[in-house]
């Protein structure tokens, strides 16, 4: 994902794109199959981090969480 130029054709195609591109700490919980507290671990190790820190809640890129999920498969 770093470096990928990103271009929209309109206002709408990028709120498309944040809706499908941005997710919660528990959507990331739940695609990598673990709870909120490893994924909070994970962040706290910069191994996962975080595109904005809200209240309560992260929000994570799905293409750097998918990534991460392909990376770790792979050992």
């Amino acid at each position: 994902m770093i470096g990928k130029d990103l271009s929209f054709k309109d206002f709408d195609a990028l709120k498309d794109y944040l809706k499908d591109e941005i997710i919660t700490t528990q959507e990331v919980a739940d695609l990598l199959g673990c709870s909120r507290q490893n994924i909070k671990q994970l962040v706290d190790h910069n191994t996962l981090v975080p595109v904005k820190i809200t209240g309560r809640d992260r929000l994570f890129l799905k293409s750097e969480v998918n990534e991460y999920k392909t990376a770790r498969a792979s050992k």
